[in-house]
Order: structure tokens, then C-alpha cells, then sequence
């Protein structure tokens, strides 16, 4: 407050006193004059109290609000690393619980028909395992023999590649590619290229056996989770309380039905483009139509980029084979994708995953740059599960405020002793 409302305020109230003092036979003029003096003196208090200057605020941070801060930090980044150390163990988790989401459906059918839990995931277990096996049988010794005749003759392509002939011959005459691998080569001579040849068939036995193992700990992960998986839901939801169990409930099964139909849809989506590009190759006279099938079936696994993969890579072998042969062969592959996706993908989900093609690209790029393939493939179940539990929490957000507002129509209740 300033010097001049400092001296008004002083004038003002010993003013007011001296005509409470002095006041005699004029007591009505007189009574005036202080009250008005006083609603002056209180409107220059009131305004020295808002030109004051408020006080500082002092944060203080006690001992334990800090270590309950480094203790959360610590926690995160002990999660962090324990899921760095252990990815390779998470992966398999995951795949045994997609592939357990993919076959619950058909354990369900077998429960509700009157086979208890056990023997029905048995059942189902069985039969997933036999149907392995069969498409295994089929496919693996035509594969095993297309890729030998591969190895077998791919000297005589290689030379043909570095002399500048056969289908391949532009990439050495325009790119000079036989020159830039020797070089690459160059320094794998000797004593080297021996250690280097051991390594290898060392790190492909353990590759080999790593993979088998992986095999086995998925399969019976599995079963396990088709056998206890309900149970350990039902005693996940007996620790909720009352009214919020329900809605966890219809989160879950909603998780449950999403993510199983994606798998089931792409598993079988994807065996239907291999075989008909198996297919379309053996038709069309092209070399190696069975292992370019599987591969491209696992490319299809893959969403948008195994599509758009595998087609380069039907394209690349049939137009080196002719341009007629090219021209059709990828026109037929390039067609079945468009059904593919737009007709035969939606009808086998049921619409379970209602993603605009935006989201599927980003998350299939999120999902990429976190984990590869597998994050490629199980970003769109991910996804639709993340839309899921946000709308039924709009929902539940929408369905309490209007059971807080009063009826359209209904008159507002009065508060006791009003009239």
C-alpha cells in the first residue's frame, strides 16, 4: 500500500474519532458525518488488503513421500530390465496364449455339449496336434526336395549370374553384384573361412534344437492355459469388488472373443494364400511352388507388409521366368490378396475387430518397431482389445451420468423444510 492511502486511512479514522468526541447538541449531522467516515475507512481497508502482498507458498517434501518416488522408479525400471533379460521366454508365453485364444472356442463347444474341462482341452489339444502333423507330412517332403534341387542347382545359377546370363543375368550386367559379393567375401579366406563354416553349422544345430524346444514349451503352455485359464479368471474376479466384477467380466470375455477370432481368422486366412499361391505357381510351370507357398503364407501372417511382400516376391520369380507368365501369375496372386482383405478376412473375424485401415497400419508399424514380426502380428488383437476397453469405459462414463441426472420430465425433489 502506498504512503498516500496510508495517510488517508490515518485522517479518516482520527477524524471520525474527533467527532465522536466533540459530539453534543448536533448529534443527528454529526452521527452522519462518522458513519460515513467509517464506510470510507472500511473501504480503504479493503483496499489496502487486496493491494497486500500474498504470502509465498512453501512446498515441502517429506522423507517418505521421496523414497515412495525412488521406490516407484526403481520398481519401473526393475520391470524394465527383467522383461529385457527375459523377452525370449515372454515371446513364447505370448505365442502359447494366442495360440490357447485360437482353440478356447472349440474347448468351449466341447464344454457346453457336457465334456468336462479337462477332456475337452485334451481333445482339442489332440486334434491341433494331429492337425499339425498331417500339414506337416504334406508339406514337408516336397519342401525338403524342392530345396534341395534349389541348392543343388544353385552353382549353375550362380554362374550363369556371373557370366551375365539366365533370368537373373541384368543384375550382373547392370549392377555388377558377383563383384560387390567378392569383395564383401574377401577378407573370409583361409583359416577364416573354416572357423567361419564351423560357426555356422554350430550356430544352425543350436538354431535347430532352440527352435524344437520352443516348439515344445508352447505346446504344452498351451494346454495349461486351456485347462486352468478360466480358473485363474474366476479367482482374478473374486478379488474385485461386487459392482465392478461384472463389468471386468464383460471386458474380458469381449478380450477373449476378439483376440481368438483374429487368430483363428489369420491362421486360416493365411493357409488359404499359401495354398492357392502353391497353386497358381505349379500351374503356371514355375520351379518351387511348395516352398514359395509357405513362405508366402508365413508373409500373409503378417498384416499389410507380408501382403505387399509376398507379391514381390511371386512377382520377382514369375516375371524372370516370362513376361506372359509374370503378367498372370502375379495378376492372379494380386487379385486373391484384394478378396483376400476386403471380403474373405472380414467374414472370417465375424467383424470382431472393427479397425479402420489407419489404425491397422500404425499399430502394425508400432508393433513392428517394438517386438517384429510377432509385435507385427499381434498388433491389430491389441489394438481392438485397447478399443474395447475404452469404449466400455465411455460407456460406464455415459451410463452414470445419466443415471445422475433426473428423468426428462420428472421434477426436482425439495429439500426437507422447504415449502
Amino acid at each position: 500500500m502506498d504512503s498516500t492511502t496510508e495517510r488517508e486511512l490515518g485522517s479518516a479514522a482520527s477524524f471520525a474519532n474527533e467527532l465522536t468526541q466533540e459530539r453534543g447538541d448536533h448529534d443527528g449531522p454529526a452521527e452522519e458525518a462518522v458513519r460515513d467516515l467509517r464506510r470510507r475507512v472500511a473501504a480503504l481497508e479493503a483496499e489496502r488488503a487486496e493491494r497486500a502482498p500474498s504470502p509465498r507458498r512453501q512446498v515441502s517434501f517429506s522423507t517418505g513421500s521421496v523414497m515412495q518416488v525412488l521406490g516407484m522408479i526403481v520398481a519401473v525400471a526393475a520391470v524394465v530390465g527383467l522383461v529385457y533379460v527375459a523377452w525370449g521366454a515372454i515371446t513364447l508365453v505370448l505365442i502359447a496364449l494366442l495360440a490357447a485364444l485360437a482353440l478356447n472356442p472349440a474347448v468351449e463347444f466341447f464344454v457346453r455339449r457336457g465334456l468336462p474341462r479337462g477332456w475337452a482341452a485334451g481333445l482339442v489339444f489332440l486334434l491341433a496336434v494331429c492337425g499339425v502333423a498331417v500339414l506337416a507330412l504334406l508339406l514337408i517332403p516336397p519342401l525338403v526336395t524342392q530345396v534341395t534341387n534349389f541348392i543343388h542347382a544353385l552353382p549353375g545359377v550362380l554362374a550363369d549370374l556371373s557370366k551375365g546370363h539366365g533370368p537373373f543375368g541384368f543384375l550382373e550386367r547392370k549392377f555388377h553384384i558377383v563383384e560387390q559379393a567378392d569383395k564383401l567375401a574377401a577378407g573370409g579366406k583361409g583359416a577364416g573361412t573354416l572357423a567361419g563354416i564351423a560357426g555356422s553349422g554350430i550356430g544352425v544345430v543350436l538354431g535347430v534344437a532352440g527352435t524344437i524346444v520352443g516348439f515344445v514349451v508352447i505346446a504344452f503352455l498351451t494346454f495349461f492355459m486351456l485347462l486352468e485359464g478360466p480358473l485363474w479368471i474366476k479367482r482374478f474376479l473374486s478379488l474385485l469388488p461386487p459392482r465392478v466384477r461384472p463389468r471386468y467380466q464383460r471386458v474380458g470375455e469381449g478380450i477373449s472373443r476378439t483376440v481368438g477370432g483374429f487368430v483363428t481368422g489369420n491362421l486360416l486366412a493365411s493357409l488359404l494364400a499359401g495354398a492357392i499361391t502353391a497353386g497358381v505357381l505349379f500351374a503356371a510351370g514355375l520351379r518351387y511352388p511348395v516352398p514359395l507357398g509357405v513362405l508366402v503364407g508365413f508373409l500373409d501372417l503378417l498384416p499389410i507388409f507380408g501382403a505387399l511382400l509376398a507379391l514381390l516376391i511371386v512377382a520377382a520369380v514369375s516375371f524372370a521366368h516370362g513376361l506372359v507368365t509374370g503378367i498372370v501369375v502375379t495378376g492372379v496372386v494380386f487379385l486373391y490378396h484384394q478378396v483376400e482383405v476386403y471380403y474373405l478376412r472380414p467374414v472370417i473375424y465375424g467383424r470382431m475387430i472393427e479397425l479402420s485401415p489407419l489404425a491397422v497400419l500404425v499399430a502394425a508399424v508400432i508393433g513392428t518397431a517394438i517386438a517384429g514380426p510377432l509385435g507385427a502380428i499381434a498388433a491389430i488383437p491389441v489394438a481392438g482389445t485397447v478399443q474395447l476397453v475404452l469404449v466400455e469405459v465411455l460407456d460406464s462414463r455415459r451410463t452414470g451420468e445419466e443415471s445422475a441426472e433426473p428423468p426428462l420430465g420428472a421434477e426436482p425433489e425439495l429439500e426437507p423444510g422447504a415449502s
